[in-house]
C-alpha cells in the first residue's frame, strides 16, 4: 500500500468532489424527506476538503406541464430551505466555485425541460430561479427533441431550435444525457456553446442507449464540454447485479483513451438509479478514488476527476 492511499484512508489527505448529478431533490420534495435520509451525506464537510453537489429537479415525464411547473416550484423552495438547514452555500454565479470559501456548496439543475413546453420566456423564469444546467430531455419525446429511449427518433424539434439558443443565451449550460443520438447531432449542429453529458458512460464499455458512443465522446471533449460517470449499474454493466467501482474505473478508462483527461467528471447520480453492490453512499467516493490509485493512475489525474474538470469548465464557460 503505497502512502499516499494510506493517507487517504486515514482521511489525513482530504479530496475535493464536485458532482454534476443527483436526484437526491426530487427524492425529498416527493417523499417528504429531508437530505439526511439519502445517498447524499449532507455531513461531507467532515470527510472532504470541498463538496460540490448538482442538485437536479427530475420532471418525470407522465406528469403534465401543470404539474411539473409545480413541482419545480417546490423543489426551488426546498433547495433553498435544506441548503440552509445543512449550511451548503447555493451558487449564485458560476465564478463563485473557486472563490467560495464554504465546504458545501450546492447548484440547481433542471433534468427535463418539457416543462417549458413552448414558452421561450419560461427559460428566463429557469435562469432566474438559479438554474444553471438544463438536461434537455428525459427517456421521452418532449417540446425540444427526443430522449433516449423514444423509438424512431425524428431529432430536435423546431421550438426546440430556438429553445436551445435561448438556454445558451440565459447562460445555463446544455446537458444531452437521457438526449437521443439524432437530438445528439442535432444539438450539435445548433449549440453555440460546448454542452455536457453530467451522468452518462460509454456504450462500447456497456450496450445502452443512455451511454455515449465513443464519436459523442469525443465530439464532447474535443468541444470542450465534459461528461460525469454514471454509478447506475446498468449504465455500468451489461449485467447490472455484478456492478462494481471496478466497473466505473473501466468507463474512465475507456473515456481517457479517447482523450478525456481534461473532461471526464463524476455524475454519480445518487438517489436516481440503483448503486453498485460496493457503493453505498457518496462517502464511498474515497473507495472509488483509492481504487483509481491502486490502479496507478496519478493524484492529478484522478483529482481533474473528481473536482478540478468541472470546475475548470464552469469557470470558462461563464466567460464563453
Amino acid at each position: 500500500m503505497t502512502l499516499i492511499i494510506l493517507k487517504m484512508l486515514l482521511k489525513e489527505i482530504l479530496m475535493k468532489v464536485f458532482d454534476l448529478h443527483c436526484d437526491t431533490l426530487y427524492k425529498v420534495v416527493t417523499l417528504s424527506h429531508d437530505f439526511s435520509c439519502s445517498d447524499f451525506d449532507v455531513q461531507t464537510d467532515v470527510d472532504f476538503d470541498k463538496y460540490l453537489q448538482c442538485f437536479a429537479v427530475w420532471v418525470p415525464d407522465d406528469l403534465s406541464v401543470k404539474q411539473g411547473r409545480s413541482l419545480f416550484d417546490k423543489a426551488k423552495s426546498t433547495l433553498i430551505q435544506e441548503c440552509k438547514k445543512y449550511d451548503i452555500k447555493l451558487i449564485n454565479s458560476l465564478k463563485e466555485i473557486k472563490k467560495s470559501n464554504c465546504k458545501k456548496l450546492g447548484m440547481f439543475t433542471l433534468e427535463n425541460c418539457k416543462i417549458i413546453d413552448n414558452d421561450i420566456s419560461y427559460i428566463k423564469y429557469l435562469a432566474e430561479s438559479n438554474i444553471k444546467i438544463a438536461t434537455l430531455t428525459w427517456n421521452d419525446k418532449n417540446c425540444i427533441g427526443d430522449g433516449a429511449m423514444v423509438q424512431n427518433p425524428t431529432g430536435i424539434t423546431e421550438f426546440g431550435k430556438r429553445a436551445v439558443c435561448e438556454i445558451e443565451n440565459q447562460g445555463i449550460v446544455i446537458d444531452v444525457s437521457h438526449a437521443s443520438d439524432k437530438l445528439f447531432y442535432d444539438v450539435c449542429e445548433i449549440a453555440a456553446k460546448p454542452f455536457i453529458a453530467t451522468h452518462s458512460n460509454s456504450r462500447s464499455v456497456t450496450a445502452h442507449r443512455r451511454n455515449l458512443t465513443d464519436e459523442q465522446a469525443k465530439i464532447i471533449f474535443e468541444n470542450g464540454g465534459i461528461v460525469g460517470l454514471n454509478f447506475h449499474n446498468a449504465f455500468l454493466n451489461n449485467e447490472p447485479e455484478k456492478a462494481s467501482i471496478d466497473d466505473i474505473v473501466k468507463h474512465a478508462e475507456h473515456f481517457l483513451s479517447l482523450g478525456g483527461e481534461n473532461s471526464l467528471c463524476l455524475g454519480g447520480d445518487f438517489d436516481g438509479g440503483n448503486l453498485p453492490r460496493d457503493i453505498e453512499n457518496n462517502r464511498n467516493l474515497y473507495d472509488i478514488y483509492n481504487i483509481f490509485l491502486q490502479k496507478n493512475y496519478s493524484k492529478a489525474i484522478i483529482d481533474k476527476i473528481f473536482y478540478e474538470n468541472a470546475v475548470n469548465f464552469f469557470e470558462n464557460f461563464d466567460i464563453c
